[in-house]
């Protein structure tokens, strides 16, 4: 699956996803850092890349709806620290076929997945 990590989240991340079998590419390695969301979101739209995100505006359904983008899932973990963060987030990619997501708006918790799925 094609990844881009936001500007949220570690680089570290990026080496467990690629080890994962992923293509992930992080939004500071595409010269993104503080770049607005509609920029970041649309960068991994060209590139057909699901987004991965801590960015709450990123999961604003109303400006990214489902259908309209690879994919755009939201992490909650219990804590923001980067090992908890990093730790959440490739927890949930090993253990995920993360195509159920393709175009979908969700948000992901711990114990509890909220997907939005394209209209059909």
């Amino acid at each position: 699956m094609k990844l881009k990590l936001d500007e949220n989240l570690s680089r570290h991340l990026k080496e467990d996803l690629v080890f994962l079998g992923h293509d992930a590419l992080t939004a500071a390695e595409e010269g993104l850092l503080s770049r607005p969301d509609d920029v970041i979101a649309a960068a991994a739209k060209a590139e057909g890349r699901m987004l991965l995100t801590l960015d709450l505006h990123l999961a604003d359904i109303t400006r990214f709806r489902p259908g309209s983008h690879p994919g755009i899932i939201l992490f909650r973990p219990p804590s923001l620290g980067p090992l908890t963060v990093n730790s959440f987030i490739s927890e949930f990619v090993r253990g995920q076929d993360l195509a159920i997501y393709s175009g979908c708006l969700a948000v992901i918790e711990p114990g509890r997945a909220r997907v939005r799925r394209p209209e059909e």
